[in-house]
């Protein structure tokens, strides 16, 4: 059993999004969902951890919350990398990852300090994977970005044990995305 699942992908900015008012933000939300109840009933995991920052992370993080009507066990963790993150972030951010720091399982600050340096980056990140049994990303790998520096350190966790990588890929929401258009049609 995989306990705990790690997840990330891009920030809104690297998607193009920048309010909650963008018309493919629920195509994209509903399959984080999907993807999210998928591996809930293939690995059964209990945790999701993330640290917070805007975007998928967020987004999966809510997906989760959505998720416990239907999977009570599952909980959720929030590891910020320091104090403050959300200091810079526009306000419709800042507002996501209060009500998801708040609506949280367990909350802890991995440094325990205000930012300093890139550093606290790295190290949250690798703190994260070292703490969980499994990986989700939202990753295209034609698409540089922000999660390259997550999955740095899972590549070479999976490359030493038997560490799985989840991924959710353009092709995957281009499919939610016809499948919920016929839905809702």
């Amino acid at each position: 059993m995989y306990e705990v699942l790690a997840v990330t992908g891009y920030k809104p900015n690297e998607l193009g999004i920048f309010d909650e008012k963008h018309p493919h933000l629920p195509y994209l939300k509903e399959a984080i969902k999907q993807k999210l109840r998928a591996l809930k009933e293939e690995i059964d995991f209990k945790w999701l951890i993330q640290s917070g920052q805007p975007g998928v992370e967020l987004w999966m993080a809510e997906a989760l919350l959505e998720l416990k009507a239907d999977y009570p066990d599952l909980k959720l963790a929030t590891l910020a990398p320091f104090y403050e993150q959300e200091e810079r972030w526009k306000d419709v951010w800042k507002r996501s990852y209060e009500m998801i720091w708040g609506s949280s399982d367990f909350t802890e600050y991995i440094t325990k300090r205000p930012y300093e340096n890139p550093a606290q980056l790295r190290m949250k990140n690798q703190f994260i994977i070292e703490k969980s049994h499994a990986f989700l990303v939202l990753y295209d790998e034609f698409t540089p970005g922000s999660p390259d520096y997550y999955l740095s350190y899972a590549n070479k966790k999976h490359e030493a044990t038997d560490y799985p990588l989840f991924f959710l890929t353009p092709d995957d929401i281009e499919e939610s995305v016809r499948d919920q258009q016929d839905e809702w049609s």
